[in-house]
């Protein structure tokens, strides 16, 4: 299976390290899609490669614009899964929001016009301007608009709390639903359903595990 009648596309994945990610990547490999993983740490190279990627060390808080868009080069679609984790304010705002914008600026540089980021439930919202989460959730809303102010042919995804439970393909997604958690597998699926559907280019939505099957959830919102 690919993804478009044409064959097998290209998916450049930027924080390709990261446990969606490497959901995604599965998936993609399944079906006969070639993902890029784009990553810092040199030494899980191998074990992405096992999973069926083609490895690229690149550091988002420090490479330029051009080193980003060479690794961009030749993708279908660029995927923005990278996150600093939380704790430090100052990279969280670095990886979260700049590396983000760097991105954005990257594809288009590359003449890779679809970009889908995976953004945080609330992140649509105002921030909150204290505790613990602000600079995560004011850096999201901060690169979301970004990227809405692009021209690029964009998607934002906004997931619930990320858990490891196995994938359940059931989904409730909209422009604001109830806040809740949902598998990485099925972040992953989303992710390529949206890929799949370009009816969803300008779409920003929200999605918490729920009792629609995923393709459904998408299609009802076209």
């Amino acid at each position: 299976m690919t993804s478009t009648p044409q064959g097998p596309i290209r998916v450049a994945i930027i924080g390709g390290s990261g446990k969606v990610s490497r959901e995604l990547i599965t998936l993609l490999n399944a079906r006969g899609d070639q993902a890029v993983a784009i990553f810092r740490n040199a030494a899980r190279a191998d074990e992405l490669a096992a999973l069926g990627a083609i490895p690229r060390v690149l550091d988002i808080e420090s490479a330029s614009e051009a080193e980003l868009g060479d690794v961009l080069t030749g993708a279908d679609v660029v995927v923005f899964s990278a996150g600093a984790g939380g704790g430090d304010p100052a990279r969280t705002r670095a990886v979260d929001y700049d590396g983000a914008v760097r991105a954005m600026a990257a594809a288009s540089g590359a003449s890779v016009a679809r970009f889908v980021m995976v953004s945080a439930m609330g992140a649509g919202n105002a921030p909150p301007t204290e505790g613990d989460m602000a600079v995560y959730y004011q850096a999201k809303h901060d690169a979301d608009a970004a990227l809405v102010g692009t021209s690029l042919d964009w998607t934002i995804l906004r997931p619930g709390a990320l858990t490891d439970d196995p994938a359940t393909g059931m989904v409730t997604l909209g422009e604001s639903v109830s806040r809740g958690s949902i598998p990485r597998g099925d972040v992953a699926a989303v992710i390529v359903a949206v890929i799949d559907e370009p009816k969803t280019i300008g779409r920003a939505w929200e999605f918490a595990s729920g009792a629609q099957p995923i393709a459904d959830a998408v299609h009802s919102l076209l």
